[in-house]
């Protein structure tokens, strides 16, 4: 997907990402949130959206949103004002390709259900492990081909589609854990029915 893609799918979207696809990635935002808060500290989610996780971090944890999206962060905005959520320290409008904070900066760095939407995902990733601190965590959740089988070929067909539905159904997962930006630490299924997994990482380095 292309930036201007982004930016017009998810200006549709923005009006009714809650009620439609929110819903449904639920359960996942959920778990990626109670692992982020057993361990607290500076926390930077990576495509905040509309804000629907924000509620669910504890009060342990500082909390920096960013989005690509102007639309959504108008929602998440608004979210964060109605509810009192101080535990979120700032929310910015910033293409995740070029991260505007110093390298170390963050205990945990989380993207849900970013990483499939994005222009080089790659290139997303090492911003992500770049502001990461060294013994901190990359956590991702997101939908991951399947390697097999009828949903495998029903991915494949629909991949050409990726603008108009906002999302990668044939995004691989080897585009992550064979970036050389991240290692995996651990991996899980999430609900409804495993279409969603739940990564933890450690950051990669790059070279002085």
């Amino acid at each position: 997907m292309d930036a201007d893609a982004v930016t017009r799918t998810y200006r549709r979207w923005a009006p009714i990402y809650d009620a439609t696809f929110g819903r449904v990635t639920s359960p996942g935002r959920r778990r990626a949130t109670a692992h982020v808060n057993a361990s607290g500290g500076r926390v930077l989610e990576v495509g905040v959206g509309t804000g629907l996780a924000l509620g669910h971090y504890g009060e342990g944890v500082e909390v920096t949103g960013i989005d690509f999206s102007e639309e959504m962060l108008a929602l998440a905005r608004d979210r964060v004002s109605a509810q009192g959520l101080s535990r979120v320290g700032g929310l910015r409008q910033m293409d995740a390709r070029t991260l505007d904070f110093p390298d170390d900066s963050f205990d945990v760095v989380v993207a849900m259900y970013l990483i499939s939407v994005v222009p080089e995902p790659q290139r997303v990733l090492a911003e992500m492990a770049r502001v990461c601190k060294p013994e901190g965590e990359i956590v991702i959740v997101n939908h991951f081909a399947a390697e097999t089988g009828p949903l495998n070929r029903l991915e494949r067909f629909m991949g050409p589609f990726a603008d108009r539905m906002g999302w990668h159904s044939d995004f691989e997962i080897s585009t992550v854990l064979e970036s050389g930006h991240v290692e995996e630490v651990a991996r899980e299924g999430l609900a409804p029915l495993g279409l969603f997994t739940f990564l933890r990482l450690r950051p990669v380095k790059a070279a002085a």
